[in-house]
């Protein structure tokens, strides 16, 4: 297979929702796409129907990111796949919400674990991967809105989403001088699989009173009118691993619709 003009991309928790719609963007924009997520039937069906359109482009590997073996592993299959890793998209993360004093301690390592942990170490091993091979790459990490304004009923998602920011900034003072930039982004309310099951997980502990509720409320504070498509946040995270982005690292674009003005 021959090796993409633009060079492997590795997009994780892409199966699905936003991921799978960076991943879409990166194929269009010249580059070969691996998949990583934890799960293998979706990531292989999305693998599937993504190559329909831009065949071989695309491979899946199944990946827990909280796992540092299974990212490198990812990383070593992408760059035999495609020759390189020139982009990594740490977007993999969850939310689990829980009345603020009923927080427990699962919770809070569950979704540090995952959404900051697995950021770090994606940046870690891809960054490795870039500097031994002399590439200027580009990181990009999936903040949120809630990590600059901490939510009541998902604090542990708000801290966990505050710490992607913050490894963003710390991340790209560590790079800058090997070339490689680091930047995130912040969706707001997104309609994606993830939000649908917040709504539901919101409903069912009494946070609100019928299903929707929850993202209608939320969709009323958003000064544009309505949530976002994944297609609403791709613009921006193109722009991120674009040479439009050259000059710019450590920084976190918030993709919110005019939510949360700061």
């Amino acid at each position: 297979m021959a090796h993409p003009e633009k060079g492997g991309a590795i997009v994780t928790g892409a199966a699905r929702g936003i991921g799978r719609a960076i991943a879409a963007a990166l194929a269009e924009d010249g580059f070969g796409v691996l998949i990583a997520d934890m799960d293998a039937a979706t990531g292989e069906k999305t693998v599937a129907e993504l190559n329909e359109k831009h065949p071989g482009k695309f491979v899946f590997a199944k990946v827990n990111v909280t796992k540092r073996a299974e990212i490198a592993a990812a990383i070593a299959e992408c760059q035999k796949a495609f020759g390189s890793i020139n982009v990594m998209i740490n977007n993999a993360g969850f939310n689990k919400p829980e009345p603020f004093l009923d927080i427990t301690e699962e919770t809070w390592r569950n979704i540090i674990e995952v959404n900051s942990l697995g950021v770090l170490i994606g940046i870690q091993e891809a960054a490795k991967a870039m500097i031994a091979a002399g590439t200027k790459g580009k990181i990009i990490n999936t903040a949120s809105i809630a990590g600059r304004t901490g939510f009541a009923d998902f604090a542990p998602y708000s801290a966990s989403k505050a710490a992607v920011i913050s490894l963003t900034q710390a991340a790209a003072r560590a790079l800058a001088a090997k070339g490689i930039t680091v930047n995130a982004f912040g969706p707001g309310v997104v309609d994606t699989p993830l939000w649908e099951k917040l709504d539901d997980d919101l409903y069912k502990m009494g946070a609100s009173s019928k299903p929707g509720e929850a993202m209608s409320s939320m969709a009323s504070q958003i000064l544009l009118g309505r949530v976002a498509q994944p297609s609403d946040v791709v613009g921006t995270v193109r722009f991120l691993w674009s040479e439009g982005s050259d000059y710019m690292t450590g920084q976190t674009v918030i993709i919110d619709g005019g939510m949360v003005l700061q």
